[in-house]
């Protein structure tokens, strides 16, 4: 069992994990060499046993290499990525499946569905102004609502361990204009399914969706 511990910021309190799993995220430590347990430290002004056990934990996510009192980020190859693009597929499938059944059973709020619409256009308008990083954040948030609303809190943690792993392997999967076209069609047409609570039909459009992004991203990295 992992100590909660927590340092003051601008937002209150936050945990060292948390901090430290946003550096990565960010691409704060993606560096050539290793990163130091002491450097970390300092700069979250912390000493270092949470620093090591928050290290532990990320790296357990699948997210460092930590080796000696040095950490670098951990960058799947393409095979690995692969992998983790069809487990998310099956999630999400899974979870867009069983949102569209609680759709056709009436036990979706509408204005999920307008949030649901929101983030999609939210998503396409920001990716036309060339912001990756916002337009990624946008990207997930919608995937992961998608989960949220599905009701399953298993899922919503599995999919968010794969979605770190993935950005933090590639940053680039909405850079293609092509691509940021095709993903806003893509998400119509998995919210279309939904609205119509087609089970089958959302739960094909969501694994299709992660699978194209898999191959788009395995050419990238070839």
């Amino acid at each position: 069992m992992y100590a909660i511990w927590q340092i003051a910021c601008n937002d209150g309190l936050v945990s060292v994990y948390g901090r430290l799993r946003d550096l990565v995220i960010a691409g704060e430590m993606d560096g050539p060499g290793k990163v130091s347990e002491s450097s970390l430290a300092e700069r979250l002004a912390v000493s270092r046993t949470p620093v090591r056990e928050a290290l532990q934990r990320l790296e357990a996510d699948g997210l460092v290499i930590a080796k000696g009192r040095g950490v670098r980020t951990r960058r799947r190859t393409g095979e690995e990525l692969a992998w983790v693009y069809e487990a998310r597929a099956a999630l999400d499938a899974f979870a867009a499946a069983t949102l569209a059944g609680r759709q056709r059973e009436g036990r979706l709020e509408p204005a999920s569905l307008d949030e649901l619409d929101r983030l999609a256009d939210e998503t396409d308008a920001v990716s036309r102004t060339g912001d990756l990083h916002a337009a990624t954040a946008l990207n997930r948030r919608f995937h992961e609502r998608i989960a949220e609303l599905a009701g399953n809190p298993v899922i919503v943690e599995s999919l968010a361990r794969h979605w770190d792993q993935i950005l933090v392997s590639t940053r680039t999967g909405l850079a293609n204009p092509d691509r940021t076209r095709a993903v806003h069609d893509e998400h119509l047409l998995l919210l279309s399914a939904i609205r119509r609570g087609d089970s089958e039909g959302a739960a094909a459009a969501a694994r299709d969706h992660a699978l194209t992004t898999r191959d788009i991203t395995a050419e990238e990295t070839e």
